[in-house]
């Protein structure tokens, strides 16, 4: 970790405590919906340090405003808090208790970053507007953001712009990720069920066999990236899991197909949406088997919207320096929840170095991972320059 890092010294003095209490939020993960502990823990600090607190918007969503001054601006900072359905395998003193929950994902060292920038609000006070801290439950595929969002988020707690930051594996702790424009992909989870008749094996004219109808469902549907998505844009179509039947000779009544579709744009989303109703339902029909299809879109394409990206990328410089921020990688499709919120409020979703070697550098949803609490202090002094900056006095 390069030493010319620009951290003030209180957020250096408390980064030690801040670590012990990621680590505490580690060693008790909690999943989606689920996180009463950590929303408690959150909702307590926060009060401790003179922030209104509203409990309960999302579920297990907490909000924390602190309203300095008379500035009229706004800005919202998220973190997710849940963690994943993965038994751990790290060996560290501070790994999960609670079998078959981890946080894999370092949405514990996302959550400590934000409570210690928001002690480091409460004690400096230098900024006039109103901060809105969002601590968000069930990130992983569950819907979180919408449910706050559902709930009045940006009504109960209007935001002029909205920020979030992700760790990133195999970036060096000390440097960002910092891109206009697409950050995440949009992910969709699709099942299609498929519905014919069941027969004995011996007897394969008298079934309207959904197997048969499932494998070359599957065959066609890479058709669409191939032959209908523009050469020059990313997507994504990967089937999972075929489930069906249970024994050699028996024709099953079912078959299901799960996959995922990963776009960078929502106009490909939707093209891809459409061609694979039309494929699903059209091969099913040509088989004599019945198509369900239930279609979920996860999440939408993350946009980062150009003023506010500027001013993260300020920010990141004035903490690392401009020479330590990287552009995107090219053909990173992961999906964020975030990406609900930037469709309702201009926003930047950066990514924090976890390191590039060692200890860092173990891959998210990976029962070997751990946040990289090197890390820590930097992404506080982030959000504390992105504030401060904001809402300059």
């Amino acid at each position: 970790m390069s030493h010319n890092i620009n951290i003030d010294p209180a957020i250096r003095e408390q980064a030690a405590e801040f670590v012990e209490l990621r680590r505490r939020i580690h060693a008790h993960p909690e999943l989606g919906f689920e996180e009463v502990e950590t929303s408690r823990l959150v909702a307590e600090k926060l009060k401790e340090w003179g922030y209104q607190v509203t409990e309960g918007i999302g579920g297990t969503g907490v909000v924390g405003r602190l309203k300095l001054g008379d500035g009229t601006r706004a800005i919202g900072i998220r973190a997710d808090m849940d963690a994943l359905p993965i038994i751990e395998d790290t060996g560290l003193p501070y790994a999960s208790r609670v079998h078959g929950k981890m946080h894999a994902c370092g949405h514990d060292g996302h959550t400590a970053i934000l409570l210690a920038a928001a002690h480091y609000f409460a004690q400096t006070r230098r900024f006039d507007g109103t901060l809105n801290l969002i601590f968000q439950p069930a990130e992983e595929g569950q819907g979180g953001a919408v449910r706050m969002m559902e709930e009045g988020l940006f009504e109960r707690f209007p935001c002029d712009a909205v920020y979030a930051l992700h760790n990133a594996p195999g970036v060096p702790v000390g440097m960002f990720i910092v891109q206009q424009g697409a950050m995440a992909a949009s992910a969709d989870l699709v099942t299609v069920t498929l519905t014919g008749k069941g027969m004995h094996a011996a007897m394969p004219h008298l079934s309207r066999d959904p197997v048969v109808a499932a494998a070359s469902i599957v065959m066609a549907l890479q058709t669409i990236v191939a032959r209908n998505v523009p050469p020059a844009d990313a997507a994504v179509l990967t089937v999972g899991a075929i489930q069906a039947g249970t024994v050699h000779n028996v024709v099953p009544n079912t078959a299901t197909i799960l996959l995922t579709v990963r776009t960078l744009s929502n106009e490909v989303q939707q093209l891809i949406e459409t061609r694979l109703r039309e494929i699903v339902e059209s091969q099913a029909a040509s088989f004599g088997v019945s198509a369900h299809i239930d279609y979920q879109r996860v999440t939408r394409v993350l946009m980062n919207t150009a003023q506010e990206t500027a001013r993260a990328r300020e920010a990141v410089a004035a903490v690392v320096g401009a020479q330590n921020i990287l552009p995107l990688p090219p053909g990173m499709m992961g999906g964020e929840d975030f990406s609900w919120m930037l469709e309702k409020v201009p926003g930047c979703y950066v990514a924090l170095g976890n390191g590039h070697e060692g200890h860092g550098s173990c891959m998210i949803h990976n029962p070997g991972y751990d946040f990289n609490d090197q890390a820590l202090p930097i992404g506080v002094a982030y959000w504390a320059a992105l504030v401060e900056q904001y809402l300059s006095t």
